[in-house]
Formats: C-alpha cells, structure tokens, sequence
C-alpha cells in the first residue's frame, strides 16, 4: 500500500519549469525584435512633390507647423534649441539622418533657421519630407 501511494503522489505534480523557460524567452524575443515608430510629435500638411524617394534610416524628426513652431520629440523647442536637441540625439545614434517634416503653409525662413542649428550641430545629411 505505501508503494502505491508514493506512486501516486509522484504522478501528480505537474512540472512547470520548461515552460516558463519557453515564455520568458518568447518574451525577451519580441522584446528584443520590435520596432518603435519614431515621431515629430505633430501632423503635418507635407507639400507633395513627384521626385520624392523614401529615406528608411531617419532617426531624428523634426517638425515645423504652420505657425512655425518647432516639434522634436512630441514637445515643442525654440529654434536656438534644436542644436542641443539634435547633438543629444545624435549622440544616441551616430549614423542616423534628419528628417525635417515642414508644413506646406509654413515660412521658408523658419526652415533654413532649423537647417542652420542641424548644421551647427554636425549633421550634413539633413531631408525635408514631402508627400508622393
């Protein structure tokens, strides 16, 4: 009789651990595999253009509204703060580009102000967004 209880209290447990195994796994997998979407902060109304080309290695957004305010990173800067902005982020990531999102009702003026303070800031690969 003993032996036949010892048997049963052996059968019954069910071992977890591999499993557990699997799903942390599993989860450090899409962790790891995600991609974020990165953006500006606002919409914009891109003027289109027929020669535009698609740019997949943008990093840093920067949006210009048609009131002229500046958005990096969902929060509106001043002009004499892009600079910092963009050598913080460029900092990050080396090899990224600037990607300038500007309204189509926007001052030209505003965006060679923002072109200026990335150049300032060591970029050279700087692109304006427009629609196809």
């Amino acid at each position: 009789m003993k032996k036949r209880r010892l048997a049963l209290e052996e059968e019954g447990g069910i071992d977890l651990t591999p499993m557990l195994d699997v799903v942390f796994i599993l989860l450090i997998f899409f962790i790891v595999s995600t991609s974020f979407v990165k953006e500006s902060g606002i919409d914009v109304n891109r003027p289109k253009a027929t020669t535009s080309t698609s740019k997949p290695k943008a990093n840093i957004l920067i949006a210009i509204n048609e009131n002229g305010s500046v958005w990096i990173d969902k929060r509106e800067v001043d002009i004499r703060a892009v600079r910092a902005n963009v050598e913080r982020l460029r900092a990050l990531n080396p090899d990224g580009s600037v990607i300038i999102q500007a309204d189509q009702s926007s001052k030209t003026g505003t965006l060679v102000k923002v072109m200026d303070q990335i150049r300032l800031a060591g970029v050279e690969d700087i692109s304006i967004s427009a629609k196809e």
